[in-house]
């Protein structure tokens, strides 16, 4: 079993920056990747970006690369989500998720095998 706790998520203004965190535990060394969603009420989840723990490579969500950075903390089994110039439209729920699939890194939900229960981010007008 792997836990994931997100941190980080709060009330910003448009234009603001804002970093969450990810921390994994239990058994993260089967960890092969992990990701960020974010799910806006009456909304699909929707896929932000991904890294993977042993060589750091990252994947973006469509546009999501644009202003949002993905990175890990392989020795804390960390993964931070830097999200700047945020939007209105940016305003979800934002949720970690880790895959134990070492053959394909994915976009869609069902790659996952963990989720944290999410941490809200709003970006006021």
């Amino acid at each position: 079993q792997v836990q994931l706790v997100e941190s980080g998520g709060g009330l910003v203004q448009a234009g603001d920056s804002l970093t969450l965190a990810c921390a994994a535990s239990g058994r993260t060394s089967s960890t092969y990747y992990m990701g960020w969603f974010r799910q806006a009420p009456g909304e699909e989840r929707e896929f932000v970006a991904a890294v993977t723990m042993r060589d750091g490579k990252t994947y973006y969500g469509d546009s999501m690369e644009d202003r949002f950075t993905i990175s890990r903390d392989k020795a804390n089994n960390t993964v931070n989500l830097q999200m700047n110039s945020l939007k209105p439209e940016d305003t979800a729920a934002y949720i970690c998720a880790a895959s134990m699939n070492p053959y394909i890194v994915g976009s869609t939900t069902d790659l996952y095998h963990y989720w944290g229960q999410g941490t809200q981010v709003t970006v006021s007008s």
